[in-house]
């Protein structure tokens, strides 16, 4: 129905969106040159964009060959509850919130949704609905994000405000009127902008703050005055009015004394002053700009138990709402005129009504709609639930409704049924859900007492029904669940309210810590668990699931993944968070050890990640730079070819470049990346993705079988990548795969999802170049963590850390061609044999319970405390056999003669044994004693306990009684109030406070970690390369140059670099200047916000007081009586009165506390008088005043105190009274009680003895008192009976003024005894309001029903009217299309035959032909096409005579002789397009006849659209007539109002009437406003003629001061395009020119090249070093081989000299000496050998030397 007008629009303002386009535009065009005082066009009501301009499609490469509508959304199952503010009410029953990228509309009655995607797929910031609802803003996320208005219920675009922010809006709000809107973003500018949205104009923006801003606000009251609140501050905002135009001014609150806090929530008062909420509870009063007053409840307890999450003033009361689940409605006069008392600035106030809604309740933000023109509120619960509430206070309210229930937080895991269109989820807020993902529906819940952490549906092989789920919890339990048909069971067909139900099948405990994964073995004969315990436990699934044993892992477990069935054997995958993958196979359970479930011999592979990215991050960076350098290399040798060929000479040798920069260093991270997901590739290989710096690639990776004992020292590199584009900063967390249609999906970090086609090679760079990518979730916190195809795989399941659950049609290839939805069946599992009479299964709710390992253990060691025992008994017995014989002995011992007895001292043993168990016997007093005191600190602590609970808590009556007189005053009888559930809301807000702060702990060591992160890896690439430039030989003389020389080029390089950012930035700057100034100007049909305000406040307040009674009174909505509403008053007065009665209690307890004092002073007074009337005669003593006594009712409280005497004597009483049982009240132990407390000591006779002396205490004799010692006495006397008068007196007067106090306060009493009963008389009103109320709410109700009933009927014809006038539409398109069909057939039936054809009109009339034939490939199969024909005759119906038919079969015949003549190809192209022109005339009649009967059944449902139309007024009317009857049987209820002779005013005659039945009662604030306005107004008047004269005299002076400015711009322009022309030929871009002056890269390259030619010159100076201390070590062993050889030749020489030495001796001497013949012979030998080795050695050296 929104597509007409749009279009018109369209039609009718073509240059609409230009005219909007230019307003971004920074620059003058020259069309505005020409006509400057060109009027720009406003933007018409009627203007509509298109969803195309809107909506963020998916994106596909441009070789992707799906197409891009993979996927069409079909259902969303989540809600982000703990999003601040994502609720909007449209109507009473659709409810918009923000889901990921998209806003869902949901019908809560119908559950169908609606959903509008985000603009630029950057996510969704806030969401806000238009005053009249006719209208809602999304405010969305992303770079440069826009602002767009929707309409409702069309749903159609209808303005985009762009420009807001840079980043991400957070919060936007539309003024009460509707007119303007205002937003505020999020880092780093945090603007605030003030939009006039119809127009799509900016009017004011300004930096809302320098932190996080949470909301911004406008005011009810005054539209110029708004509000923004967030990280420590608060800040007012008015719009005003200046010299130079209108100005945002902001005014930041300051806290003064009290603490600075988060400010989540405020409301403006009506009077201009601003409540706001605190992040411990109270609620502080802002005036000014300064704290006036902070309220809390009595007692100084908090308004709430944490952060106030939102503050709503309205129908002039003020509701607050916390986050402990608690909304409380509050006095506004109290708030608005509270006043501090004391310098705490704390004012104490109670709530007029509250309402708690439970437990586990965290309320974050409600809002109001009408529903059959009663209020109801809709509130957002971060638990996951959508409340219904109703705020009237009444009995006649309703109860708080769940209208939807959700996951709170982030989906944990997913699981799909294998089976049906069925998915199970589970999520921390300890649930698991089923859902009906084909009808969109969920089944059923069931909770537990921890969250879960992972999910599985077990597969076909484990159960061939498809109902069991397996559920994996935080504390480390796994539970099976099944999920039945309970209709199915027997004894309960048709009595099960859910079509599902959930039961728990098993549950065991095999990990410690949160369980992360489950498997199951392909086959189904095996279960795995993975937990953060760094533990995987196996199962053998049976009936039950039985253990068969744990291994460990070196990291908490990521996945588990089962080798596929193509795999030879049976091994399980196991991936942990720090890097390690595991690969183990199936362990068998028989050969597993029986004392521990620990699998020790399992064979193990390891794979521990090894980093390569920075390394391929270096090969492509050498790669770019070779690239570069042949690139410069190509263009300067392609110049010197341009040069030479123009005939210049140009010298051709190479410039000298500088040398290149470093390479960056190889970068391995201290903390190894997290492994984020996995699968099998084949036997031992696998891919991976990783998280952390090792993201934006996949890796293939294989176990090696050099398994290393310790897996941390391992250092495995994957053998394959394939680089994943735009995945550096957004890696991949989960992989599915879609076998159908052969694809990869994947789920990013960023909530979008990817699709890669796949191919049968497998994976491979080339192969995962294309992809189809969505945003689905949202793109901060929307992690998606799973992705699951349904089992035909038809669609298509995400599921976020948003918390968000989304389902799509996945089609095939063709579903694709088709374009058609299917129905999905569903098809719940049937229950068990035998499962109504099974037991239920013992859950395990103890999160501190024991392991199945630990189970294990602990029976394991109770066995072998067993055998202990048993070993223990054999012992015992043994000893017990031994004292037997002893025993024997000593009998035996005794029968002996006695001079043949042993003495007994023989039998003892050792003494030291004796004095060994004494000393243990006093080591276990000791212990008993320290156990034993801890008991007795236990106990002590109960008493105190039991006397506060008990004691503490009594309220007695009490009566002061006055000193003097016989008057008195008692106190109020109260009842205690119960504290029950104030503890109970304690203790929740206690363990949401603990919850909040562990996630706020957490969020903060993640930032910390990342910050920590980027601030060492640049200082660890800085010391890698110090190192590095540390190790270089030292070569100072060439390197010490070279370096500076490098350095100036850097730093000229620098130069320049900054030289033109400052140019770009000062052009940047210049273009922001001019687009702020363009946005900046108002436009001509400007109005001022407050003068339309205060129009429509004039016009609102125009008019007379009407009353109740009056005929033409009508009852608005808010001034309706309801019994919630009558209720509200009557527990508000109630506790008024128990407020006021309190306060005089307290008052009358402070004057008890009052004469206790006065009465201890009197004593003290007294016994000063007594020892001053010691010295003084006693006919000079003056009577002493009696010292007063309190009365027993004075002090009720004492009748429960008691000390040790007392406690000693009633237990002697009731020692020896024992067998009576009389009540304590009569008893002697309760007189002697009260006895000791009551009794009043008697005053202490002091001074007496010493006053008194005695003439014997003297032994000399008494002398006479000299003058001066008389004198003394004197004065002493003097003194004393002074002060004896003075301190009688001050007694009297305490006495008199405690009198006096207690009168004062009698008469107050008195006065408030008037005032309560009042309030009594006020109260039975009210009951009696109540009564009749209660009577007329039933017809009300059906009243109210009737209405519903009606609407739902009109909606119903509603959307039929819709349907069929879309469908009417489409059959119109259709109706075209297939006429545009017939005119191109007969267009190439013309241009077939050519011009001038002499076959034409043969070709013609066979063309026309009405005869219907089938459409053949050949003509040559004629006995087929006959058989074909004849069939397609007898379908027919027999419409014509037998000669028609007969002339059809003879035309049928005649089609297949071609004239002669003629071409056949022409003759067969006329056969075949008059066939399809007859199926286009078919076709074409069967479209008119069905638009014409759907044009039919649409005129009938509009008459009956108005007939609903008509009565739904009726009914409304009858509502209104019901509403003024229940008005006036209030009326006639007789009410008493109290009135004093001063309060009448309407004398008659100066005297009182004696009739009152036609007065009113005002009160003085409202006369005496009526009277000021009358004053007010006039002055008004005045001052508003003059602001509109001295308007129209600057209007004047604006529009002239324009045109003049209009002209200068234009000649300026004009000259500069003047001068340009003239210098350069043609209009030149200044700014292009500057920003290209420099080849700033060229500058680079040749800094890169002179440092890599000084690190070759470098290398090469090692090398020739190297090459000289070769050199001279060669030759030193040269020198060495040298002296070795002239060492032999002395030695041969020697030889010689030795040899003719012998030969001569030989010849001289005798036979003496021939007998010495063989030694010399054999020492001339060792000499020899000797010879030899000296010979050889140095040439073997020599040797070795020259092959070095």
């Amino acid at each position: 129905m929104e597509e007409e007008p749009a279009e018109d629009a369209q039609e009718d303002l073509i240059g609409a969106e230009g005219n909007l386009d230019e307003q971004d535009n920074s620059e003058v065009t020259s069309e505005s040159q020409k006509r400057p005082e060109e009027v720009k066009k406003k933007i018409p009501e009627t203007f509509f964009y298109t969803h195309e301009d809107v909506y963020s499609g998916p994106y596909a490469t441009d070789d992707f060959e799906i197409p891009t509508d993979l996927l069409i959304f079909k259902h969303s199952f989540g809600y982000d509850c703990t999003r601040p503010v994502n609720l909007m009410m449209m109507d009473a029953h659709t409810v918009g919130y923000i889901a990921g990228n998209q806003v869902m509309l949901q019908n809560l009655r119908t559950k169908n949704q609606t959903y509008v995607r985000s603009s630029c797929g950057g996510g969704i910031g806030f969401i806000t609905a238009h005053p009249n609802k006719e209208y809602f803003a999304v405010g969305e996320k992303g770079k440069k994000p826009n602002i767009v208005i929707y309409s409702y219920p069309s749903v159609w675009p209808y303005r985009i405000l762009k420009g807001g922010t840079e980043v991400a809006y957070v919060f936007g709000d539309f003024n009460r009127t509707g007119t303007l809107l205002a937003s505020v973003g999020s880092s780093p500018d945090y603007m605030l902008t003030i939009w006039d949205w119809k127009q799509e104009e900016t009017l004011l923006r300004s930096k809302a703050f320098a932190q996080d801003v949470y909301k911004v606000m406008f005011s009810a009251e005054n539209e110029e005055h708004l509000t923004s609140g967030g990280s420590g501050h608060i800040k007012f905002w008015k719009m005003a009015l200046t010299l130079t135009g209108l100005k945002l001014q902001g005014a930041l609150g300051r806290f003064g004394k009290t603490a600075v806090s988060d400010i989540l929530s405020f409301v403006e008062l009506p009077d201009g002053k601003v409540v706001s909420g605190t992040e411990w509870g109270n609620l502080l009063l802002w005036e000014g700009g300064l704290i006036k007053v902070e309220l809390c409840q009595v007692g100084r307890k908090p308004c709430h138990k944490g952060p106030v999450s939102q503050l709503i003033f309205d129908e002039g009361e003020l509701y607050s709402v916390g986050i402990d689940g608690v909304i409380r409605m509050w006095n506004f006069e109290v708030i608005d005129t509270a006043d501090p008392v004391d310098d705490t600035g704390l004012v104490e106030m109670e709530p007029m009504n509250e309402l708690r809604l439970g437990k586990n309740v965290s309320l974050n933000f409600m809002t109001k709609i009408l529903d059959h023109e009663q209020p109801f509120w809709y509130a957002q619960d971060t638990s996951g639930t959508i409340w219904k509430l109703d705020l009237t206070f009444s009995n006649m309210s309703h109860d708080p409704e769940r209208v939807c229930t959700f996951h709170s937080g982030r989906i944990e895991a997913i699981g799909v049924s294998p089976f049906t269109y069925l998915m199970a989820t589970t999520a921390l807020d300890r649930s698991v859900r089923i859902y009906d993902f084909g009808n969109n529906s969920q089944l059923s819940v069931i909770k537990f007492k921890q969250g879960g952490t992972a999910l599985a549906w077990a597969p076909a092989a484990v159960n061939p029904a498809g109902g069991v789920i397996v559920v994996g919890f935080e504390d480390g339990v796994v539970r099976v669940l099944e999920v039945y048909d309970p209709k199915l069971l027997p004894g309960r067909e048709g009595q099960a309210k859910e079509s599902a139900e959930i039961n728990l099948k098993q549950v065991f405990k095999p990990h410690s810590a949160a369980v992360t994964a489950l498997a199951y073995e392909q086959k189904g004969d095996m279960f795995a668990t993975g937990s953060k315990d760094k533990t995987v436990f196996f199962f053998a699934i049976e009936d039950e699931y039985k253990p068969i044993g744990f291994i460990s892992v070196p990291g908490p477990v990521q996945a588990l993944q089962w080798s596929p069935p193509s795999h030879d054997k049976s091994t399980l995958l196991i991936l942990c968070e720090n890097g390690f993958a595991v690969q183990v196979p199936a362990p068998l359970p028989e050969n597993q050890d029986t004392a521990t479930y620990h699998i020790k011999n399992l064979p193990t592979q390891y794979f521990h990640f090894y980093s390569i990215k920075s390394r391929i991050k270096l090969e492509e960076e050498i790669a770019r730079r070779e690239k570069e350098r042949k690139k410069k290399e190509k263009e300067r040798l392609e110049w010197i070819k341009q040069q030479k060929e123009l005939g210049l000479e140009v010298d051709e040798t190479k410039e000298e470049e500088a040398e290149e920069e470093p390479l960056p260093p190889i970068y391995i991270p201290e903390e190894p990346s997290p492994i984020l997901c996995g699968f099998y590739s084949a036997p031992g290989k696998f891919w991976l993705s990783m998280g952390g710096y090792d993201s934006g690639f996949l890796y293939h990776c294989k176990f090696s079988h050099d398994d290393e004992e310790d897996p941390e020292k391992r250092k495995d590199e994957p053998f394959d990548v394939i680089p994943m584009k735009d995945t550096n900063n957004n890696p991949i967390h989960q992989i599915s795969f879609c076998t159908s249609n052969p694809l990869m999906f994947c789920g990013m970090q960023d909530g979008s999802l990817r699709a890669y086609p796949l191919s049968v090679k497998g994976l491979s760079a080339g192969v995962l170049k294309d992809y189809w990518y969505m945003n689905v979730h949202d793109n901060d916190n929307g992690q998606i963590q799973g992705i699951c195809c349904s089992h035909d795989e038809r669609c298509l399941i995400t599921c976020g850390g948003d918390g968000n659950i989304f389902t799509f049609d996945l089609l095939s290839e063709e579903e694709l061609l088709e374009k058609l939805p299917k129905e999905l069946k569903v098809i719940i599992p049937p229950p068990r044999s035998g499962l109504e009479k099974e037991k239920a299964v013992e859950d395990i709710k103890d999160p501190d319970a024991g392991t199945i390992e630990e189970c294990k253990q602990k029976m394991e060691y109770e066995r072998k405390m067993k055998e202990a025992e048993e070993k223990k008994n054999k012992k015992r017995e043994e000893l017990s056999a031994l004292r037997q014989d002893f025993v024997f002995l000593l009998q035996k011992n005794q029968e002996l003669p006695k001079h043949m007895q042993l003495h007994k001292e023989e039998f003892k043993m050792d003494h030291r044994i004796f004095e060994e168990l004494d000393r243990q016997t006093l080591q276990r007093i000791q212990l008993v004693r320290e156990k034993l005191a801890w008991e007795h600190e236990k106990q002590l602590i109960g008493l105190q306990k039991l006397r506060t609970q008990f004691q503490d808590s009594l309220k007695f009556t009490l009566t002061v009684h006055a000193l003097q007189s016989n008057h008195q005053i008692s106190t109020y009888s109260l009842l205690s109030v119960s504290e029950k559930y104030t503890q109970h809301k304690k203790h929740e807000d206690s363990k949401w406070a603990i919850l909040k702060e562990k996630w706020t702990a957490l969020q903060e060591a993640e930032q910390h970690e990342e910050e920590i992160l980027r601030e060492t890896r640049p200082m660890h690439r800085e010391s890698t390369a110090f190192e590095k430039e540390a190790e270089m030989p030292e070569t100072p003389e060439v390197q010490k140059p070279t370096t500076r020389y490098i350095e100036s080029r850097r730093e000229k390089i620098k130069r320049l670099v900054e030289k033109y950012d400052a140019l770009k930035a000062k052009i940047m700057k210049r273009r922001a200047e001019w687009h702020e100034l363009y946005k900046s100007k108002p436009k001509d049909i400007h109005e001022c916000a407050k003068d339309s305000k205060e129009i429509k406040e004039a016009r609102e307040n125009i008019g007379c007081y009407r009353l109740k009674t009056a005929t033409d009174y009508t009852l608005t909505e808010d001034m309706r009586i309801s019994t919630e509403k009558k209720m509200m008053q009557l527990a508000t007065l109630e506790h008024l009165i128990y407020n006021k009665k309190v306060n005089m209690n307290k008052e009358i307890l402070s004057l008890r506390d009052l004469k206790v004092s006065i009465i201890d002073e009197i004593k003290s007074l007294v016994k000063e008088v007594k020892s001053i009337q010691a010295s003084l005669d006693i006919s000079e003593h003056l009577p002493i005043p009696l010292i007063p006594q309190l009365h027993p009712d004075e002090v009720p409280e004492k009748i429960v105190e008691y000390n040790s005497d007392v406690l000693l004597k009633f237990k002697e009483e009731q020692e020896a009274k024992a067998e009576l049982t009389e009540p304590l009240e009569g008893c002697p132990s309760s007189r002697a009680f009260r006895h000791v407390f009551l009794q009043t000591p008697p005053v202490e006779q002091a001074g007496d003895a010493s006053a008194v002396v005695t003439e014997e205490a003297f032994d000399m004799e008494k002398a006479e008192p000299t003058e001066m010692e008389l004198e003394i006495l004197k004065r002493e006397k003097i003194k004393n009976l002074y002060l004896q008068e003075t301190l009688i007196k001050k007694i009297n007067t305490l006495v008199m003024n405690f009198d006096a106090e207690l009168r004062l306060l009698r008469h107050k009493k008195l006065k408030m005894d008037v005032q309560m009963k009042s309030a009594s008389l006020r109260c039975i009103t009210c009951c009696e309001e109540l009564l009749i109320l209660e009577k007329l709410e039933i017809h009300e109700d059906l009243l109210e029903e009737k209405i519903c009933a009606i609407i739902s009927e009109q909606e119903d014809v509603q959307s039929k009217l819709k349907s069929y006038l879309a469908e009417i539409e489409d059959r119109k398109c259709e109706i075209v299309m297939l006429q545009e069909r017939e005119k191109a057939l007969y267009a190439s039936f013309e241009a077939s035959l050519g011009e001038n054809n002499e076959f034409a009109d043969v070709l013609t009339n066979i063309l026309k032909m009405e005869v219907e034939r089938v459409k053949k490939e050949k003509v040559a199969r004629k006995a087929d096409e006959e058989n074909e024909n004849e069939k397609e005759g007898n379908e027919k119906p027999d419409l014509k005579t037998d000669e028609k038919n007969c002339r059809s079969e003879d035309a049928v015949v005649a089609d297949f002789l071609c004239p002669e003549g003629c071409s056949e190809d022409l003759f067969l192209n006329t056969i075949q397009l008059r066939q399809q022109r007859i199926s286009i005339e078919k076709a074409l009649a069967e479209e008119k006849k069905v638009a014409a009967d759907l044009k039919k059944e649409y005129n009938a449902l509009a008459i009956k659209a108005k007939e609903v139309e008509t009565s739904l007024d009726t009914a409304n009317k009858e509502l209104e007539a019901f509403q003024w009857e229940k008005l006036h049987r209030l009326n006639e209820l007789y009410v008493v109002v109290p009135l004093r002779l001063h309060q009448v005013q309407c004398l008659v005659d100066g005297e009182m009437p004696r009739d009152f039945s036609q007065t009113l009662v005002f009160t003085n604030q409202s006369l005496q406003y009526l009277q000021k306005r009358i004053v007010d107004l006039r002055n008004e008047k005045r001052m508003q003629r003059e602001i509109h004269k001295k308007a129209r005299e600057q209007h004047k002076q604006l529009l002239h001061d324009k045109k003049e400015m209009e002209m200068e711009i234009q000649r300026l322009e004009e000259r500069c395009n003047h001068l340009m022309m003239e210098k350069f030929g043609r209009l030149v871009d200044f700014e292009a020119v500057q920003a290209h002056s420099v080849n700033i890269p060229m500058e680079k390259m040749k800094v890169r090249i002179m440092e890599k030619e000084y690190e070759h010159f470098v290398e090469l100076k090692e090398w020739e070093e190297r090459i000289v201390s070769l050199q001279h070590q060669l030759t030193t062993l040269t020198r060495e081989n040298t002296s070795k050889l002239h060492q032999l030749n002395r030695f041969c020489h020697e030889k010689h000299q030795l040899e003719t030495e012998l030969e001569s001796l030989t010849t001289g001497q005798g036979g003496e000496f021939e007998g010495t013949k063989s030694s010399d012979i054999k020492e001339t030998a060792r000499l020899k050998s000797r010879l030899m080795n000296v010979r050889s050695g140095p040439s073997e050296k020599g040797n070795q030397i020259w092959q070095n």
